[in-house]
């Protein structure tokens, strides 16, 4: 697979990020709403205007600078990385595919609204997992694998 295969896969998971965020806006219609699937899973609109896991929500409006900065330098060196990476490292560039979908996804919506749209619910009782979105999984799943890949190394 060539380079731009991996970039192509990055612009697909953007889109489905995206367009799972308006399903969400456009089903659940505002912040707070939930619909309950199970007795540990519902879907919860939710505006973050924090880092992961609402880490700074609740600051003055500096964390939507300082976060979209980051995500826009994480960015251009995970691009650069990836140029770098040799194409036979395919787990390696499929984690850094998954890093930068989920950052440039999240990015989007800072830009655009200022918070990042979460609606993934995980719950048990009491306990209430932070609600989270696609491209947190993409993150988060990219990370993990690029630890497994270079641990491995």
């Amino acid at each position: 697979m060539k380079i731009k295969s991996y970039f192509l896969w990055a612009l697909i998971l953007i889109v489905l990020d995206q367009m799972s965020k308006w399903l969400a806006y456009e089903t659940l219609g505002g912040v707070g709403n939930s619909v309950d699937i199970n007795a540990f899973f519902s879907l919860t609109f939710a505006h973050n205007y924090g880092a992961a896991f609402s880490l700074w929500a609740n600051g003055d409006g500096w964390q939507r600078y300082f976060l979209s900065s980051v995500s826009v330098v994480a960015s251009i060196a995970i691009i650069i990385w990836m140029f770098k990476t040799p194409l036979k490292r395919k787990f390696k560039l499929v984690s850094l595919t998954l890093i930068l979908s989920g950052a440039i996804g999240n990015l989007i919506d800072r830009i655009a609204n200022g918070f990042v749209v979460d609606f993934i619910d995980f719950h048990y009782q009491s306990f209430y997992w932070p609600i989270f979105n696609f491209a947190d999984i993409f993150i988060t799943v990219g990370v993990a694998l690029l630890l497994i890949v270079d641990w491995k190394k």
